[in-house]
């Protein structure tokens, strides 16, 4: 019997999924391949993030397994993540994410 699965991890590092349809608050997430106890803390638009970790304010939002924003506040485990809790990156974050990146090793 295959799983349902309802969201997507895109990369390992992520600390947020993608909802694969609309979650209703409380319905649990599916992942593919992963075991979670995590439920939407309210309804969750399909194609939006939900954050899969806690995401303190000002840490990086990881999508991807980059950094796509930062949060503005504090953001539980469960949580819509969108615009009104997370802001892009400006230049000045972006420069800083390159000076950290060892290109060495990549």
């Amino acid at each position: 019997m295959s799983q349902k699965v309802n969201a997507l991890k895109l990369d390992e590092e992520d600390n947020v999924a993608v909802a694969l349809e609309t979650l209703k608050a409380g319905e649990l997430l599916s992942i593919k391949n992963e075991i979670t106890k995590i439920s939407a803390t309210k309804t969750i638009p399909y194609g939006h993030k939900i954050a899969l970790n806690p995401i303190p304010k000002g840490n990086r939002v990881i999508k991807y397994g980059e950094c796509m924003g930062l949060a503005t506040e504090d953001i539980a485990i469960g949580d819509h993540v969108h615009v009104s809790n997370v802001r892009g990156l400006t230049e000045e974050d972006k420069s800083f994410q390159k000076e950290c990146i060892d290109v060495e090793n990549i």
